[in-house]
């Protein structure tokens, strides 16, 4: 690969870099320039491509053009040379590449990425997308108990569940058991339509298609008949002992400190636990206490237990989520001063 640079007038700088394998540089590339559209978009640069070159530049009279430039350069350095190792890339990589590099300049994008959970059934990898979802799956790793708090579409439960699904199939875990309080706190199910199994669904659906996103459907009807994958609401846990088994506690932010208090004594020998919630997006009552915001109080600082905080950076769903997180932080900022 080399590198040009050329001043072509004041705060006007081109960086020339070539890639010396066109069907790489055509991946770094993507299709019809895509992945050079959306970092120039995310990082405020132009990046023009003429076979396996690509021309940086930096609007006229932006302050702070060459280290855009710099910083582009760097993204494009680090996924070329991730594509160099056989690994493939995909639009949210290249978004969170520029991210990462944005936010930790001497971050290495291939070892964030590296290390993947699981291959999900449609053939394609979970790995962390960010430097805090690198520390939570090691945290998950080397710790019994990882707490992940943070806002929605951080990816705190989808990559539980894809080190659950990973440790089962690996054979780690004789079982996987996932939860999450029903409705409010309070589990209060009985004016719903319907069995009870019609009645909790909608509550933990989004566990499902984790589930589902990570096994093909006769795998996952067939766990789910022997009891090797079980999806319930809290309130099933009361009075249990889970022995060799990954169990999850998702919205944790809903439980009250009693509720926890219960879940976290269920673990038994062999288990492995993690809790995920959002202490932005309680909803107890007024008066109520969040069992997810007191444990953080109780269990600080206590052996083999591990709380992982992430913010808007590690949102990974569409960047506009990231966006509408940012405004609603200010909006409260604002609000509270």
């Amino acid at each position: 690969m080399g590198r040009s640079v050329n001043h072509q007038r004041e705060r006007l700088l081109d960086m020339k870099l070539e890639f010396d394998d066109s069907r790489l540089a055509s991946q770094l590339f993507g299709p019809h320039n895509q992945y050079l559209k959306l970092m120039g978009e995310r990082i405020g640069v132009r990046l023009e491509s003429r076979g396996n070159a690509v021309t940086v530049t930096a609007p006229e009279g932006e302050e702070g053009g060459e280290s855009a430039e710099a910083l582009a350069a760097q993204v494009l350095t680090q996924l070329y040379a991730m594509l160099k190792a056989g690994k493939k890339i995909y639009p949210q990589d290249v978004d969170f590449a520029c991210r990462i590099l944005m936010r930790q300049p001497s971050a290495d994008v291939g070892e964030v990425f590296k290390g993947d959970v699981y291959a999900t059934s449609g053939k394609r990898t979970v790995s962390p997308k960010s430097l805090n979802q690198r520390e939570y799956l090691d945290a998950i790793r080397q710790y019994d108990l990882t707490f992940g708090i943070g806002p929605a579409g951080t990816g705190k439960t989808y990559l539980a569940v894809a080190m659950a699904v990973g440790a089962l199939l690996r054979r780690e875990v004789k079982r996987i058991v996932l939860t999450r309080p029903a409705v409010e706190a309070g589990e209060k199910l009985g004016f719903l339509p319907g069995d009870l199994a019609e009645k909790i669904n909608p509550y933990l659906r989004p566990l499902y298609d984790a589930l589902h996103d990570m096994l093909d459907f006769p795998r996952m009807q067939e766990y789910q008949e022997t009891g090797v994958i079980e999806v319930a609401p809290l309130a099933f846990m009361r009075g249990r002992t889970l022995n060799d088994a990954f169990i999850i506690l998702d919205e944790a932010q809903n439980t009250t400190p009693e509720q926890m208090k219960m879940f976290l004594t269920r673990l038994g020998f062999g288990s492995r636990a993690v809790i995920t919630g959002d202490v932005t997006q309680i909803d107890l009552p007024v008066h109520a206490r969040s069992g997810l915001l007191n444990a953080r109080t109780v269990l600080d600082g206590v052996k083999g237990v591990k709380f992982i905080l992430f913010d808007e950076h590690d949102v990974i769903r569409h960047p506009l989520v990231g966006r509408i997180v940012r405004a609603y932080d200010q909006h409260d900022t604002i609000r509270t001063e």
